[in-house]
């Protein structure tokens, strides 16, 4: 694809985002996008993000069950970008007027201590490289009509990004075995989800080793302070104003958001 039309759709993105007004599939509309395209796309969205003054805070891993891959088509994760203007703070109430199809994830984050370039990381590397975990929800959103998403429609759409909350609880990753811990997951006060971290690529530290590996093959690697999140353990859950969901993660603690 050429330049003007990734900038184009970048432009088109960023404008939806502003404007909270979904747009047309792009794989409707490129019939021969490539995975490549859309990230050129992403970046090109992103960095209208940055030219308001926001920062770039951390990155996310996307597509990391089985279920949502088979869904797209598609036999890898993919990872998009995180800014200032994406978090929130644990107590801090999500308006959802201000997306558009908001859907909540749970997980884990990691907070990197040290940078981490990959090929070959391993998941000892990104424990050595992590400063903590905590719990966090993922408000997932779409600019892309009705969800109507292939995998280039989400990478262009930076990963479906949307906003992120992050639990108070912080420990070391040494503390837990992420694999193993279980993560209970409540809407309204009803439990709708239990899974475990092996549910993320074996484990969230594979998750983070895949992405700083096939980060690392362009050039780009974690750096410390960074935050990153490690993909969903829960399905993607609808929400609306007056919805409230708690996460607890064992061994971690747990972590609130609700929605006005």
């Amino acid at each position: 694809m050429d330049r003007t039309r990734i900038e184009r759709y970048g432009d088109e993105l960023y404008q939806a985002l502003v404007e909270r007004a979904p747009v047309t599939p792009l794989t409707e509309r490129e019939a021969d996008i490539t995975i490549e395209d859309a990230y050129a796309i992403q970046l090109r969205m992103v960095q209208r993000r940055l030219a308001t003054g926001e920062t770039v805070i951390g990155k996310k891993i996307g597509v990391t069950s089985k279920v949502v891959m088979d869904m797209l088509g598609v036999d890898q994760p993919d990872f998009g970008q995180m800014t200032s203007g994406m978090v929130f703070n644990e107590g801090e109430p999500v308006d959802t007027a201000t997306l558009i199809a908001p859907k909540a994830e749970a997980e884990v984050a990691f907070m990197m201590k040290s940078d981490l370039t990959g090929p070959g990381v391993t998941a000892a590397d990104v424990l050595r490289a992590t400063d903590c975990v905590m719990p966090c929800f993922e408000i997932v959103d779409s600019r892309i009509r009705d969800w109507k998403i292939k995998i280039q429609d989400t990478v262009a759409d930076n990963a479906s990004c949307g906003v992120l909350t992050l639990g108070g609880v912080r420990k070391s990753p040494h503390a837990l075995d992420l694999a193993l811990a279980g993560m209970v997951l409540e809407k309204n006060g009803e439990v709708v989800s239990t899974s475990a971290g092996a549910a993320v690529q074996g484990s969230p530290v594979n998750a983070v080793a895949w992405l700083a590996n096939t980060l690392g093959r362009l050039g780009i690697g974690l750096k410390a302070g960074e935050l990153i999140l490690s993909g969903s353990q829960s399905p993607m859950l609808a929400v609306k104003a007056g919805d409230s969901l708690v996460c607890s993660v064992g061994g971690l603690g747990s972590t609130s958001v609700r929605f006005i």
